[in-house]
């Protein structure tokens, strides 16, 4: 069920993408500007589909219909370090179980791939999402910054495997 993005997907991961950045950081930020002027559908589709550089460790949960997406890789600078970033599930199936699936399916493939540790950003402000990633046995690892261009804060969870 999980499985490399490909262009044919563009538009399905650009609707995940918007609408599930809308509801969780909306709240965070108050900032309907970039929420609904700056976060457009159309144009983050055709980058997706037209851009492979943007789908580079794209994933996405496939059960028949794409249900959610999460970017994987390798952390520059540590080795045998898996990072993952942008896990976004459809706010329609929310709280099925469907980021438990990518998760476990994201945490199968570190093992796989020979990896050690997992380490993810999480915005400070974004409970629902840690509560998420401690579900999993990731721990803070005392690392926070800004977040590019805002005032809120992210800080770095990790998970040794």
């Amino acid at each position: 069920m999980l499985r490399a993005a490909t262009a044919a997907d563009a538009s399905r991961l650009a609707e995940i993408y918007i609408f599930a950045k809308r509801m969780a950081y909306r709240p965070i930020f108050n900032d309907d500007m970039v929420s609904f002027n700056e976060m457009q559908v159309l144009p983050l589709a055709l980058d997706l589909r037209d851009n492979e550089e943007a789908r580079k460790g794209l994933y996405v949960w496939d059960d028949g219909i794409v249900r959610g997406l999460a970017r994987r890789g390798w952390l520059e600078g540590e080795e045998k370090t898996f990072f993952f970033d942008e896990l976004y599930i459809d706010p329609c199936f929310q709280g099925l179980g469907y980021g438990s699936k990518l998760m476990n399916s994201f945490l199968d493939a570190a093992r796989t791939e020979g990896a050690k540790e997992v380490f993810l950003w999480v915005l400070e402000k974004n409970t629902r999402a840690q509560a998420m990633y401690r579900k999993f046995g990731f721990v803070p690892d005392g690392s926070r910054e800004l977040e590019k261009g805002t005032p809120e804060y992210r800080v770095g969870y990790r998970l040794k495997l």
